[in-house]
C-alpha cells in the first residue's frame, strides 16, 4: 500500500485536528469522522475503505456493507460536511433572542466565515479537487444546497416579521452565499487569512454584514 503524503508538508496533524472539530454539532459517526480527518490531512487519496476502517477501528466488511464503494463514502462525507456546517450555524443563530433578525443574520455570517476558514482543507479536498470531479462544474449545486436553503429560511423569517424585504429570497440567498464564499477565498488566496487570522476574520465579518444588512433594507424601497 502506497504511503500517503500530507497535502502540504508538516500540516497533516494540524489539518486532521481541525477536521476533528468539523462535526461537533452532529451525532458522532466514527467512520465518517475518521474519513474527514484523513481527507483533511492527506487529500482524497486517503478516501479508501480499508484506510478508513483502520483509522476508525472498525471492520472493513461493515464499512463495505454500509457504503459499498469509495464514491458512496465520499458522497456521504460531503453530505456530513454540509450538515455539520448548517448545524453549527443554526446553533449560533438559535442563541439570539426571539425576533432579533439582525442578530441572526450576523450570527450566520460570523459562524459561516469561521467554519469555512477552519475547515478549508477538508472543504477544498471534497469540493475542489480537480482530479476527482470528472463531471466538472456543477451548476445544480446552486439550487440544491443546504447552506443556501438555510439562508432562504433566515431571509423568509425576517420578511415574514416585516423586518426585511426581498422580492426573491432565494436569489438574495445565492448572492449572499456567493459573496461570503468569494470573500473568504480571496482572503485565503492573498495570504491574509494565514498571516493575520483574527484581523482578517473580523474584517470579513464586518464587511459582509454591512453589505447584507444594506441589501435587505435597500429592497424595502421597492
Amino acid at each position: 500500500m502506497a504511503t500517503l503524503q500530507p497535502a502540504v508538508a508538516g500540516e497533516a496533524d494540524a489539518r486532521a485536528a481541525a477536521a476533528a472539530s468539523a462535526f461537533l454539532a452532529l451525532t458522532p459517526d466514527p467512520a465518517l469522522d475518521a474519513a474527514a480527518r484523513l481527507v483533511a490531512a492527506y487529500g482524497v487519496a486517503a478516501l479508501r475503505l480499508e484506510r478508513i476502517a483502520t483509522a476508525a477501528g472498525l471492520d472493513e466488511a461493515q464499512l463495505r456493507a454500509r457504503f459499498g464503494c469509495e464514491r458512496r463514502l465520499r458522497a456521504a462525507l460531503e453530505q456530513r460536511f454540509a450538515d455539520g456546517f448548517v448545524a453549527r450555524v443554526r446553533q449560533a443563530m438559535d442563541r439570539c433572542r426571539d425576533g432579533d433578525w439582525g442578530g441572526r443574520l450576523r450570527a450566520w455570517v460570523q459562524t459561516a466565515v469561521s467554519a469555512y476558514l477552519e475547515q478549508v482543507a477538508l472543504h477544498d479536498a471534497l469540493f475542489h479537487d480537480a482530479h476527482t470531479h470528472s463531471k466538472g462544474y456543477d451548476r445544480q449545486a446552486w439550487q440544491d444546497n443546504p447552506v443556501i436553503d438555510q439562508l432562504v429560511e433566515l431571509l423568509e423569517g425576517g420578511i415574514a416579521a416585516r423586518v426585511w424585504a426581498a422580492p426573491d429570497p432565494r436569489m438574495t440567498a445565492v448572492i449572499f452565499f456567493s459573496a461570503m464564499h468569494g470573500a473568504v477565498d480571496r482572503a485565503i488566496a492573498c495570504g491574509d487569512a494565514q498571516t493575520r487570522p483574527a484581523e482578517t476574520r473580523h474584517r470579513l465579518v464586518q464587511t459582509l454584514v454591512g453589505h447584507f444588512e444594506r441589501n435587505v433594507q435597500w429592497w424595502s424601497r421597492f
